[in-house]
Formats: C-alpha cells, structure tokens, sequence
C-alpha cells in the first residue's frame, strides 16, 4: 500500500513539475533571443514606430534583459497582448517577461503564481471626459456611462470608487484598445477610465482632437506597474530583476549610454563594481561581469529611458523620481 501510495505521489508530481524543465535562462540562450510580452500599443510603453520598431519604457525593459543576458539589446521579439490574454501567456511559456503596463497586486502575485520583479512605473487610476460635458471632477459622475477594459485592476477600482461615494455608473466593457477608444470617440461613454499614465499617453497620441478631452484631477487607486515573470525560476527572475535595478542605480551613479564606457575607467569602487571591473555580480547570477555595463551602453538608464518615450508625450517624473530627488526609484545596493 505504501509503494502505491508512494507511486502515486511521484506520478502527481510528475505532472506538475517536470523533472528536466529547461530553465528560463537556458532557453533564452538556446533560442538567442528573449520573448516578451507587451502592450497591443500603449505609446510611451510599448508601440512600434513608423519602422516597426518597438519602443517605451515597457520594451527598454526587455531590451535591457537581451542586453544583458545575450549581449544585444537588439535579440528581442515581441508579443502584443491585451489585458485579457497577458498572464496566460506568461503561465503557459509563451513569453519569457510580462512587460506590458501590469499592475503588482496581492492576487496577481499570489494567485496568478507571478513573480513582479520591480516598479518601472508609479502610477494610479484616473477619468478623461468629453469637454463638452463641462464636468471637473470624479465626483460629478454619478450615473455617467464609463468605458473601461475587462481583465484589469481599473475595472474594479471603477466598481469600488463608486460604491465608497454612494454614487451609480454604466460600464461599457470592451477587451480592445482600438475598440473602447472608438466607443469613447464616438460619445458611447461619457468617460474613459484607465491609469493616468495611459490617460495622458493615449491623449497625447491617439485622439483626434486632444483639447476635446479632460483628464480628471482624482486619483482613485495605487497602480505600480512592473515587469513580471513565472513563479519557479529564480535565477530568471533574479536576471530581470537586477536589469531594471541597474537602469535605476546607473541614473543614480551618474552612468549613462554616452559616457559610461569612459566611466568605467573610473576608480570609485560602486562603478567598478556596477561595469564589472572588480567583484563578480555577474557571475552570480550567471552572467558576465559586464552585464550592467552593457545594459546601460546599449539601452541607457531610467533616466534616459523615460525622457526618450514619455517626455515627449507631456509626462513629468512625480514620484518616479529617484530617491535622493524625493521619488520612490530606488535600487538595492550592487554589492
């Protein structure tokens, strides 16, 4: 009885973890290129330009794993996919990364089995209205029609908000982004409800007329987003991790993609340590040493990062300032 006990056991186990699953690690090497998943188009975060090159903060982040982890920030391809179908995605291998915008909640880490590297972005829910509507706060919108996607944290905030200020609303839910900003357009809503940060990107780059729309002042919910990856594979979720970590800790050395090659000659212990003339960071998480280096050379630093993608679309830094200029970036010591 015990043998068929036992038999049993190793056969559901089996199942559930295979004995010789390739590590995340191993297969990004193996295939020489990583896999991330994205944004179906969020400018500032991830959207391909006129070439078809993807760009924001979102995809500098998957560029800078490539860089990193294969030494070119370049061998990346990418996976559009909408609120819906993103942590599927992740949990069945289809994607190495989740870099699409993705709040870090209690459930999405618990539940979902997702492992949030980091907080690329400080952000929170917010409402755009017609203008023509005259109205000026959150407040006023009792038993507006709201439009809002299904499968995200904003859909139940939405719900919440209006509860907690006795207040009635009519969801309009619609998965694409194509899809709800037409409805949007077209007067279905009176409002749009996503986080602020797409508030201000999507108006900036995709309304037709950008003084016909109001952002309004509330803030309603905490939105950090971040990269994520699979419960289960610590050495990959060490490797992401510490790549967005080193575009945070280069702002802060005062390394940048133009100059930390001269830099790197410099005697101050923390950037020998940082482009890996002494110590051996990048051995321990089986790397080489010029892994940080070669994040920072070929896909810059927060900084660099965010005044690329978001400052031209009228984003200012807030709260995603560095640490020591009253922000919340801060990275762990590299040591």
């Amino acid at each position: 009885m015990r043998m068929l006990v036992l038999s049993a056991l190793v056969a559901a186990t089996s199942v559930s973890m295979p004995v010789c699953a390739q590590s995340t690690l191993d297969s990004v090497r193996s295939k020489g290129f990583v896999q991330c998943g994205v944004n179906t188009g969020l400018a500032g975060f991830s959207l391909p330009d006129s070439k078809g090159v993807w760009r924001g903060i979102d995809v500098d982040i998957c560029r800078a794993v490539a860089a990193a982890v294969l030494g070119d920030a370049a061998k990346v391809r990418y996976t559009p996919l909408t609120a819906q179908q993103r942590f599927t995605a992740l949990q069945s291998g289809e994607i190495d990364i989740l870099a699409r915008n993705t709040t870090w909640s209690f459930s999405r880490d618990t539940a979902l089995a997702l492992n949030f590297v980091g907080v690329n972005y400080y952000d929170g829910q917010g409402f755009m209205v017609h203008r023509k509507l005259n109205v000026k706060s959150a407040k006023q919108l009792n038993g507006a029609t709201i439009c809002v996607q299904p499968g995200t944290t904003n859909e139940l905030n939405l719900a919440d908000y209006f509860r907690a200020n006795k207040m009635s609303f009519k969801p309009v839910v619609i998965e694409k982004l194509e899809e709800i900003l037409s409805a949007y357009f077209a007067g279905r809503c009176d409002a749009f409800t996503t986080d602020h940060s797409g508030l201000i990107a999507l108006r900036g780059s995709r309304t037709p007329k950008p003084e016909e729309h109001v952002i309004l002042p509330e803030i309603i919910s905490k939105e950090p987003l971040g990269p994520a990856v699979r419960h289960g594979d610590d050495r990959w979720f060490d490797i992401v991790k510490w790549s967005l970590f080193a575009m945070i800790e280069a702002e802060e050395l005062g390394l940048s993609s133009k100059n930390i090659e001269q830099q790197a000659k410099n005697a101050g212990p923390s950037i020998q340590r940082f482009v890996g003339t002494s110590g051996d960071l990048g051995k321990m998480i089986g790397l080489d040493n010029r892994w940080a280096l070669n994040v920072v050379k070929q896909v810059g630093n927060y900084a660099e990062s965010f005044d690329a993608n978001l400052k031209p679309l009228g984003f200012e830094r807030g709260f995603n300032r560095l640490w020591t200029q009253g922000g919340l970036l801060y990275a762990p010591p590299l040591r």
